[in-house]
């Protein structure tokens, strides 16, 4: 019988501040207080397949908590999905991977899609851990995501600095926030940096109600105004980003000039916040004590000030999405806010 046990960490999907500082989290509380063995997976579920991974020895560990990106390096690769790669069966190829390396664990630090993934391993009989990290922070079951604080940094920042130029030039200034389908990071940073227009995906809007709003701006002696919109809000062309429809259409009925920002990979990118330090610490920590007691198929999640865990199989493809009656939106409301509706 094995004295300790030997587990693996992947990162997948898309990167984000504190991925670094998650596998610093998991690899430190392995290594120094359970005295596992950790191994590194390269390029998310691809490394599985092209059994490509490395040992993750203590020191190899140092020095990652305030580094931006992964030194595990990542891939969109999904091993469920029905294409073929090289002819093989991805799942079976996973399964051989893991049993050759003598796993006990494998702990897959990753969004929505990396999650789904982690819980199909799991019925397939691997012993899984799953971390949850996106900056949309829209992943199902958790209050916040590692990766959230330290885009919503950037963005206030932009928001920030759009303000001056906007009213230089008494220009109206669009802004597009990312987060697919959800509105956390447009809804926080578009009150966060004081935004006029917030618009969202989960709220319906009409353009005339956003250009009478920022005309009534000007008649109030108000000359310049910041739109924030999420890159997911319905629009009529799919080719097109949210910024640029809203640019186009607001200067069409507003006859105010009208310019747009694309943010887009500047806010996965740079070193995490102090507070996305510490959650991918306290996620990492978690996992290790999970697999310490050997309770897998679970996601690490934050429930409050709480960090716990839920199934991996609750998760599935849901979506944390913003309620319609956030107590946000109604904050923002208050302020005289518009979100189009």
């Amino acid at each position: 019988m094995r004295k300790h046990k030997k587990i693996a960490i992947l990162t997948a999907g898309g990167d984000c501040p504190g991925l670094n500082a998650a596998i610093r989290g998991v690899g430190k509380t392995a290594i120094v207080k359970y005295g596992m063995e950790v191994i590194g997976i390269s390029s998310g579920f691809l490394g599985l397949l092209d059994k490509e991974y490395f040992p993750l020895e203590e020191k190899r560990l140092s020095g990652l908590l305030t580094e931006g990106g992964t030194i595990l390096g990542t891939s969109r690769e999904k091993p469920f999905s029905t294409s073929k790669r090289h002819n093989i069966d991805k799942p079976n190829r996973i399964k051989e991977t893991y049993n050759e390396l003598g796993l006990d664990c494998l702990v897959c630090i990753g969004g929505n899609g990396t999650q789904k993934t982690a819980a199909l391993l799991v019925n397939e009989g691997l012993n899984i851990i799953g971390i949850p990290k996106t900056i949309d922070n829209d992943v199902w079951g958790t209050d916040q995501t590692f990766g959230f604080d330290s885009a919503l940094g950037i963005c206030t920042d932009a928001i920030d600095r759009l303000h001056s130029t906007a009213n230089s030039h008494k220009r109206i200034m669009v802004i597009e926030i990312m987060g697919h389908r959800a509105g956390w990071l447009a809804l926080y940073s578009g009150l966060a940096g004081g935004g006029d227009v917030i618009l969202i995906p989960e709220l319906d809007y009409n353009i005339e109600v956003v250009n009478n709003y920022l005309l009534k701006r000007v008649k109030k002696k108000k000359p310049y105004s910041i739109v924030v919109v999420a890159e997911g809000i319905s629009k009529p062309y799919a080719d097109q980003s949210a910024a640029s429809y809203l640019a186009e259409q607001i200067e069409l009925g507003t006859g105010i000039e009208t310019r747009k920002t694309i943010l887009g990979y500047i806010q996965r990118g740079g070193s995490p916040s102090s507070m996305d330090r510490i959650l991918a610490t306290r996620f990492g920590a978690y996992a290790v004590d999970l697999i310490a007691n050997e309770d897998y198929g679970k996601m690490v999640i934050k429930k409050g000030e709480k960090i716990k865990d839920i199934n991996l199989s609750e998760v599935g493809s849901k979506l944390r999405l913003v309620p319609e009656d956030h107590k946000l939106i109604t904050t923002a409301r208050g302020l005289d806010i518009c979100f189009g509706g």
